[in-house]
């Protein structure tokens, strides 16, 4: 690779490292700084949408995911006492002919070891926690708490909803509390003591919600996350504890195959949902951001990963065979390219009203980042 551009991406997560498989897919030099000092597995599902596995599949990930994940049938829609369908989101082998890729249902550590398994070793930098960046004359200068420092033509920052970057590129932004919190967990399916789940299904009840799935193809695994209204609680944060008594009282009542799951339940992690508004722009200069850095999103839609996904391959697309004086050219034409995507999910997410009757997921599930056209 050499000659090409060096990009610095901050943040190791979902989309930290699909950017970075995706840049060198290019023929572009990348080094990947994360703070953590060891890539953890918590206990989380995620859903992969058919437009995130068009991108994995370019990536060299389709067949690791599709041996890992489980492959629903549906992403039914329920209501949350009689069990009614409100609708049933048809995935499976139709879908897939349909949109191009499958739908599956994975671990999140599942799909973060995949993405890792596609950047080598070398590239990613643990133990280093972003504390300044400096445009200088031969590109932008990176400076970490560990004391080190290093050099790019131009920087990623894809360092989550906390993003430092964001914060040095355009100040604090404000965070909005949305009065609710969520509880997710996975665990072993076999302390369901031989009862049944639904491949995929979302219960709606007056003023909360749980989605259970399966994240192992051999159903040995299960995952569910709520979003319920505690308007006190306001700890963003994924590793704190909730209590499993609180969530099963919250959803007393719940069709029985709730009550099973949220009865088997040996423990359970809880969060404050937030929003946050979105950027009126992403990049200065020759760094830009990506992901929840720049598009934050509610998690009703399962779409948030998936963005960060997308963007890595836009982005791959913007800055292939481009000079480093061409750099922040490419980035305005990156956030040009997805600024209107990105703000229709977030918007519709907001609303949290997603496949709750009858809803055309086309314009989801249908984008392919890897042909939709570039803005001039």
């Amino acid at each position: 690779m050499a000659g090409s551009l060096r990009i610095a991406i901050v943040g190791a997560g979902m989309g930290g490292l699909a950017t970075a498989a995706a840049l060198r897919r290019v023929g572009i030099e990348v080094a990947v700084y994360e703070q953590a000092t060891q890539f953890a597995r918590i206990g989380a599902g995620i859903q992969i949408g058919c437009n995130a596995m068009k991108v994995l599949r370019e990536l060299g990930l389709e067949q690791r995911l599709r041996a890992q994940s489980f492959y629903p049938r549906s992403w039914n829609n329920r209501d949350w006492r009689t069990g009614d369908i409100k609708f049933d989101m048809i995935f499976g082998e139709s879908a897939e002919r349909k949109f191009g890729a499958p739908y599956l249902l994975a671990h999140r550590g599942d799909l973060h070891a995949a993405l890792a398994s596609a950047v080598p070793a070398e590239c990613v930098k643990l133990g280093h926690k972003l504390v300044g960046l400096d445009e200088v004359g031969d590109g932008v200068r990176l400076n970490f708490a560990n004391g080190a420092t290093a050099l790019g033509d131009a920087v990623v920052g894809a360092d989550g909803v906390h993003s430092l970057v964001r914060e040095i590129l355009f100040g604090t932004s404000s965070v909005n509390f949305t009065g609710r919190i969520a509880y997710r967990t996975t665990y072993p399916a076999a302390l369901l003591g031989g009862e049944k789940i639904d491949d995929c299904t979302k219960w709606w009840g007056e003023d909360r919600h749980i989605v259970i799935y399966y994240v192992k193809p051999d159903r040995s695994e299960v995952y569910f996350v709520t979003s319920q209204p505690e308007p006190e609680f306001r700890i963003e944060s994924w590793s704190a504890k909730g209590d499993v008594r609180q969530l099963r009282a919250a959803f007393t009542g719940f069709d029985r195959q709730v009550e099973n799951v949220l009865a088997a339940c040996p423990d359970v992690h809880k969060w404050a949902i937030v929003d946050r508004d979105a950027l009126a722009r992403w990049a200065d200069g020759n760094v830009t951001l990506l992901g929840d850095a720049c598009h934050p999103m509610t998690p009703y839609m399962a779409q948030g990963a998936a963005m960060a996904i997308e963007d890595a391959a836009v982005l791959s697309r913007c800055l292939e065979g481009v000079e480093p004086d061409g750099v922040a050219n490419a980035f305005r034409r990156f956030e040009a390219t997805r600024r209107d995507r990105t703000a229709r999910v977030q918007q519709t997410s907001r609303t949290n009203t997603w496949l709750k009757q009858k809803t055309d997921a086309d314009w989801v599930y249908a984008y392919d980042a890897w042909t939709v056209p570039l803005a001039g």
